[in-house]
């Protein structure tokens, strides 16, 4: 029995380009190509960028935003943005050190 191709129906037909957005829009997670995978990250990096030049609030960086959300599956989008709070605050306490908060009451 030929195993099943992410992109098939059940019926083995190859789906339409379109058809494959909507199942994954539904939440069906197929793996990425290295051509979307090369997309997402080019997105991501864009957006990245324009933050560290200017502000959240920007609209060319709000472009960018909805940009990278549409070429990336959006548990990549949480992941990276995740990963991106924690090398910002990686990269301060690298650069500042750890500092204790003053007057702090233990409960």
């Amino acid at each position: 029995m030929r195993e099943q191709s992410h992109w098939e129906s059940p019926r083995g037909k190859q789906l339409p380009e379109r058809q494959r957005e909507v199942e994954n829009k539904r939440g069906r997670m197929t793996a990425p190509t290295a051509e979307e995978r090369k997309t997402c990250w080019g997105a991501r990096d864009r957006y990245w960028q324009c933050l560290d030049e200017s502000n959240k609030d920007s609209p060319e960086c709000q472009k960018l935003r909805t940009v990278f959300e549409g070429n990336c599956p959006q548990q990549w989008v949480k992941y990276f943005d995740k990963r991106r709070d924690y090398l910002r605050y990686k990269e301060k306490m690298q650069r500042e050190g750890f500092q204790p908060q003053e007057n702090v009451t233990k409960l």
